[in-house]
């Protein structure tokens, strides 16, 4: 969901410890009177995706969001803005339209019955961790739709992430505001010719691990990893949206539509 810009009285700049990322942070210091992004009204985050994600993580468990602006100086930079040294900051910023993105609450049980929640922007996978195909049972709504999918792991990526990690396992690509997930095999073996599905984001899903000592899972929320898992549940926190920032014309839901059309 895009809305227009809004004025942001102050500011904070955080950078990635990447070496570019270092060097614009240097150059943009001088430029504003920033201050710590716990006092911000929006943060300028500088460096790739990953960074973006870090920071995002970081402000949900700080229980304090903001809205963010990305400046890319990493590889990709599909939620990020094009990185200039001699554009005035605080009117960029200022100018900016807001996209609003809700992520993926994860309650996962691991073998030993203990009970952790994560928070995904991107995407949830689960994947094998030894040479062992993967056994997991695949329940959506109410109902078991698939008994037993034997894979090499399997992911839900939100529209937003539906580019990332989705698309690579030949998923399909969501429009921002489809209220749909992606639900998505990776390497799948049985059912061979199951491509996955795309789901409206109001469902529960459950993925329970079938066999998990001798074929034992990990469960990744876009950085953070965890080992051994039983079972994951997971649905759409709409108490958690997001807030990204794009420069006019170039949001997040025209990247993903532009991706479609990529032949190269």
């Amino acid at each position: 969901m895009a809305s227009n810009g809004t004025a942001f009285q102050r500011l904070a700049l955080v950078a990635s410890d990447m070496p570019r990322a270092q060097e614009a942070m240097d150059v943009l210091s001088a430029q504003h009177d920033w201050v710590p992004i716990t006092e911000a009204d929006a943060a300028v985050v500088l460096g790739g995706d990953g960074f973006m994600l870090q920071t995002l993580h970081a402000m949900i468990d700080a229980g304090r969001v903001i809205p963010a602006y990305g400046m890319n100086l990493g590889t990709v930079g599909f939620l990020m803005n094009r990185y200039d040294k001699r554009a005035v900051i605080a009117a960029r910023v200022a100018r900016a339209r807001r996209w609003m993105i809700s992520p993926l609450r994860v309650e996962a049980i691991t073998q030993d019955g203990e009970s952790h929640e994560m928070c995904a922007i991107n995407e949830i996978s689960l994947l094998r961790e030894t040479r062992q195909t993967a056994k997991i049972e695949v329940t959506v709504g109410d109902r078991v739709r698939i008994k037993e999918l034997v894979c090499d792991g399997v992911l839900v990526a939100t529209p937003a992430g539906s580019t990332a990690y989705n698309l690579s396992a030949h998923g399909p690509i969501l429009p921002l505001d489809s209220k749909m997930l992606a639900l998505t095999p990776i390497s799948p073996f049985r059912p061979r010719r199951w491509r996955g599905a795309i789901l409206p984001d109001r469902m529960k899903i459950i993925l329970r691990v079938l066999d998990p000592a001798k074929r034992p899972v990990s469960a990744v929320a876009d950085q953070k990893e965890l080992r051994d898992i039983a079972e994951v549940r997971l649905e759409i926190a709409q108490d958690r949206e997001l807030t990204l920032l794009f420069d006019p014309g170039q949001s997040l839901e025209e990247r993903i539509v532009a991706e479609q059309f990529v032949t190269a």
